[in-house]
C-alpha cells in the first residue's frame, strides 16, 4: 500500500501533541502527547522552560509512531506549530539564556504601554505595523528583559519563537515565518517584513536587528533534520523541516480554513477566532490582529485570555468530572437566573481589559447554584468570542459556517451554546488536534515543493465530524439577545 508519512507537532501551552499524517489516504495514524508545565508569578508571569518543550517533542513523537504502527524512517518531514508570541532567548552557543515568557504572559503590560506610546497611541500603531501591539506580543519581553536582566541582553545572539526555536533545534538554522512573526509586535504585516527601525530604538546598538531569524515563505523548509535529532526521535535522518507557524496559523491549515468563507474558532486554554483573507484586512479596532496567515494570505485573528482555564477553575472548584460539569451547565436556563461572571481570571485581550479579574454578579439567595455558576461561566467566555467575532464582522468578515477545535468543542451543549449565541451553524472537524494536522499537512506541501496543491491536501487530509453538526435554534438566539446585551454593558464600564 502506497503511503507518505508525515509528522506534525503542536508544542501549545499545556503540552506538545504530536500525529503521524498519511497524505495519501488524508488519514491520521498515530497520535501523542506529554505535558508541560508553568512558572507563574502572581505579577502576571506566565514563563516556560524550553527543555520540557524538548523532552516532550521526543516523548510525543515515539508515542505517535509506536501507535501508527510505522517505522520512522518513513517520516519524509516534519513541521512545528508553536505557541504564538514567546520569547525564546539563545547566546552565541545556541544556548537558551532564561525561561521562555509565553503569550499569556501580562508582567510586561507597562514596557507595552510605553511602547505604545512611542509608537504614536493604537493608530500610530496600526498605521506603522498594521495591528495594534498587545501585551501578549513578544516586543514588550525585548524591552523587560533589557530592563530587568541586562547582562544576559547583553548576550542575545537569536531572538526566536517557540516554534522557530524548536526548528533552530531540529535543523540548527535560525529562521521566521510571515505568520507567527506577524504577533511579535516588531514585523510589518502588509509588507512582510521586520521593523528594524523599531528594534533599534529599544537597542541602537544593533544588536537585536542582528538576532532576528531569517524570514522564509510558508511553502519554503527550513531545512534538514540534523542527525543526532533524528536518531533521537527514531525518524528518517533526511526528514525535510517544513517553516511550521504559530499554532492558530497552523490550526487554519488543520480546518481547511485557506480561502474566505470559513470561520475557525477554537475552544482551548483561550479561544481563538479567525479567517483567511487574501488581501491584509487591517481593522480600526485594536483588538482585531490582522496577521500573516502560513499559507501565502492573512489571517485576520481575535484571542481571548480565558477559556478552558476559566471553565476548569470552576470545575476543580466544585470537583466535577467534564460529563457532571457539562450536565450542570445543562441543567441551568439561558441567563443562568441571572447569574453573570466575567472571567476575566488572566487578565483579558478581548475585550481590551489586560489588568482586569473575573467578577461574578446578580447572585441572591435563591440563583446560588452550582448549575448557575458552571452555565455563567461557560456563557462569559462564550460571550468574549462573540464580541471578537463581532470586530472582525465589523472589519468586513463575511463567512457561512463555523469550524470548532479544541478541547471546548468535544461538549454538545457548549456547542449549541456557540451555535446560538453567534446565530451561526457550527461543525467539529473530525481531528481535534487541528493545530498538528495542519503542521503535518503543511510538511507535506513543503516536501512537495509546492506539487501537491495546499488546497487538494486540505480536501483530502481535513474532514468534517456531521455528527457533531449544530444549528442555532431561533428561540435560544432570541433569549441570548438581552444577555449578551448585559454583557456588552458590563465590560463598557469595566472599559471606563
Amino acid at each position: 500500500m502506497n503511503q507518505k508519512l508525515y509528522l506534525g507537532i503542536d508544542c501549545g501551552t499545556q503540552g506538545t501533541k504530536a500525529i503521524v499524517l498519511d497524505s495519501v489516504s488524508g488519514q491520521v495514524l498515530g497520535q501523542g502527547s506529554a505535558p508541560h508545565t508553568m512558572i507563574s508569578g502572581a505579577n502576571g508571569r506566565r514563563e516556560q522552560d524550553t527543555g520540557q518543550w524538548l523532552d516532550a517533542f521526543v516523548q510525543s513523537t515515539r508515542q505517535a509512531l509506536a501507535a501508527a504502527s510505522v517505522d520512522g524512517q518513513a517520516i519524509l518531514a516534519i513541521g512545528v506549530s508553536g505557541q504564538q508570541h514567546g520569547l525564546v532567548l539563545l547566546d552565541e552557543q545556541g544556548q537558551v539564556l532564561r525561561p521562555a515568557k509565553l503569550w499569556c504572559d501580562t508582567e510586561t503590560t507597562p514596557e507595552n504601554q510605553r511602547l505604545l506610546e512611542q509608537l504614536g497611541g493604537e493608530q500610530g500603531s496600526l498605521e506603522r505595523l498594521g495591528l495594534v501591539i498587545a501585551p501578549g506580543y513578544t516586543v514588550s519581553k525585548l524591552l523587560w528583559t533589557q530592563e530587568q536582566h541586562p547582562h544576559l541582553f547583553a548576550r542575545i545572539a537569536h531572538i526566536l519563537l517557540p516554534h522557530d526555536y524548536l526548528n533552530y533545534w531540529l535543523t540548527g538554522r535560525s529562521c521566521a515565518e510571515y505568520g507567527d512573526a506577524s504577533g511579535s509586535g516588531y514585523f510589518d504585516v502588509r509588507k512582510r517584513c521586520w521593523d528594524l527601525p523599531l528594534l533599534r530604538e529599544i537597542d541602537p546598538s544593533g544588536r537585536l536587528q542582528a538576532a532576528l531569524p531569517e524570514l522564509i515563505e510558508a511553502h519554503q523548509p527550513v531545512g534538514r533534520i540534523l542527525p543526532e535529532i533524528a536518531g533521537l526521535l527514531g525518524i528518517n535522518p533526511n526528514a525535510l523541516v517544513s517553516s511550521g507557524g504559530g499554532d492558530n496559523m497552523m490550526g487554519a491549515i488543520g480546518t481547511g480554513n485557506i480561502q474566505a468563507g470559513i470561520i475557525t474558532m477554537s475552544l482551548g486554554s483561550s479561544g481563538t477566532v479567525y479567517a483567511y483573507a487574501d488581501q491584509p484586512l487591517i481593522s480600526p479596532h485594536a483588538s482585531v490582529a490582522a496577521f500573516c496567515s502560513s499559507s501565502g494570505g492573512w489571517l485576520p485573528l481575535i484571542c481571548t485570555m480565558n477559556l478552558t482555564n476559566a471553565t476548569g477553575a470552576v470545575r476543580e472548584l466544585f470537583n466535577l468530572g467534564l460529563d457532571d460539569f457539562n450536565a450542570r451547565v445543562e441543567q441551568a436556563p439561558i441567563g443562568a437566573e441571572g447569574v453573570s461572571m466575567l472571567p476575566f481570571l488572566n487578565g483579558e485581550r478581548v475585550p481590551a481589559l489586560p489588568q482586569a479579574t473575573g467578577s461574578l454578579s446578580g447572585l441572591t439567595l435563591t440563583n446560588l447554584t452550582q448549575a448557575n455558576l458552571c452555565r455563567a461561566v461557560v456563557e462569559g467566555t462564550t460571550f468574549g468570542l462573540r464580541y471578537g467575532l463581532d470586530l472582525l464582522r465589523e472589519a468586513g468578515l463575511r463567512s457561512h459556517g463555523i469550524r470548532l477545535t479544541g478541547g471546548g468543542s468535544k461538549s454538545p451543549v457548549w456547542r449549541q451554546m456557540v451555535a446560538d449565541i453567534m446565530d451561526t451553524p457550527v461543525v467539529c472537524t473530525r481531528q481535534s488536534e487541528a493545530a498538528a494536522l495542519g503542521a503535518a499537512i503543511q510538511a507535506a506541501w513543503c516536501e512537495s515543493a509546492g506539487v501537491q496543491n495546499l488546497a487538494e491536501l486540505c480536501e483530502r487530509c481535513v474532514s468534517l465530524d456531521l455528527t457533531s453538526e449544530t444549528r442555532p435554534i431561533a428561540a435560544n438566539v432570541a433569549a441570548y439577545q438581552p444577555v449578551y446585551q448585559h454583557y456588552r454593558q458590563q465590560v463598557a464600564a469595566l472599559q471606563e
